[in-house]
């Protein structure tokens, strides 16, 4: 140095790091407690009736789209830009102004959780489904459908009925439960909102309908990025939890690596293939959406499923996510217990 303080002795750069170990192991703790927190309160509380955030969000994202509208790509990947990059900034900020504060940090991240996650909604759906078919309401099964996917359902019987809420509980355990449960693991609150608002947009304008086939191509890119390593690991956990639904480990992971790349989706027929194996159902088949017609591959072997095959499904869901947020904790610790081992590393260096 030239002038000014002196420059402090090697060894006193030592005396930082139990203080800033202790942050990252707080930053660890209340990451990994505000997810299994936001999990309990989802199990509580699921989805309000009411001013729920994402559909807040839905609703902004709405009048976004209304103003950016055009058939392009280049105007699609704007709104796409803006629709997730808003909500991740935000999730920065907050993020920020809760560091080093155990308790903000821990109840912001159950709160986000809270918001993204879908799991209990998604179960109560599922079992609303099974019984209304076990009664032979068909009427009834057929208006609740579209709480779970976007197939036209006026015209299907019991078994069309059933195998579309087997393959939306199947595709959505990764969309509303693994997923955000992952990304809030690796990228915490930012991570979170990010993750829904790409699935919220996805959802809204990822069609190959002549309206969205352009504009909305960049959204439904991205989903399918995000969503990479979030539907594989649904699979496998799927697996591993098939003997608890009646199947057998070896059979749906023969199932899952034979027909997961049939699917037309790059991600969906791995959740359900993997669930197809599990129950020992076999899956695909023709879906109309709006009077457009989609031939899917068939997906595992044995019948198609019946109303009785639901409640299994059910709580095949209900496991695997449980087992995601077992996994979530652990990579919430992890990640930040091997950031401070290389920022040891690289004091040590110094």
């Amino acid at each position: 140095m030239t002038g000014g303080a002196p420059a402090l002795p090697v060894t006193g750069l030592g005396n930082d790091r139990p203080v800033t170990g202790g942050r990252r192991r707080s930053a660890s703790l209340a990451r990994a407690a505000g997810l299994a927190l936001g999990v309990a309160l989802d199990r509580v509380l699921a989805d309000p009736v009411r001013w729920h955030p994402v559909a807040g969000f839905g609703r902004a994202a709405t009048v976004l789209e209304m103003g950016m509208y055009r058939r392009s790509r280049l105007s699609g990947a704007a709104f796409t830009v803006i629709g997730v990059g808003a909500p991740v900034a935000a999730g920065v900020a907050l993020s920020r102004l809760t560091r080093g504060r155990l308790i903000a940090q821990a109840a912001l991240t159950a709160a986000a959780t809270w918001a993204v996650l879908g799991g209990t909604s998604l179960a109560r759906e599922g079992r609303l489904m099974a019984a209304h078919l076990e009664a032979g309401d068909l009427h009834a099964a057929r208006a609740r459908l579209p709480h779970l996917c976007g197939r036209d359902p006026a015209e299907m019987d019991v078994d069309g009925l059933a195998r579309a809420t087997v393959e939306s509980l199947a595709e959505n355990t990764s969309d509303a439960v693994v997923g955000p449960l992952l990304w809030g693991a690796v990228a915490g609150v930012p991570g979170l909102v990010g993750y829904r608002a790409v699935n919220t947009l996805d959802a809204m304008v990822g069609y190959r309908s002549p309206r969205y086939q352009r504009f909305g191509w960049a959204s439904a890119r991205l989903d399918d990025l995000a969503n990479v390593v979030p539907a594989r690991v649904t699979a496998l956990l799927t697996v591993v939890a098939a003997p608890a639904v009646g199947g057998g480990v070896p059979d749906a992971w023969q199932v899952m690596r034979r027909d997961g790349r049939r699917h037309p989706s790059p991600n969906a027929g791995w959740c359900e293939a993997a669930a197809a194996g599990a129950l020992g159902v076999r899956l695909g088949g023709a879906n109309s959406y709006g009077g457009r017609i989609e031939r899917r591959p068939i997906l595992g072997e044995g019948a198609p499923p019946t109303a009785a095959d639901l409640r299994r499904a059910v709580l095949l869901t209900r496991l695997v996510g449980l087992a995601a947020t077992m996994v979530a904790v652990g990579m919430a610790l992890a990640v930040t217990g091997r950031r401070r081992r290389e920022s040891a590393g690289r004091d040590g260096q110094a």
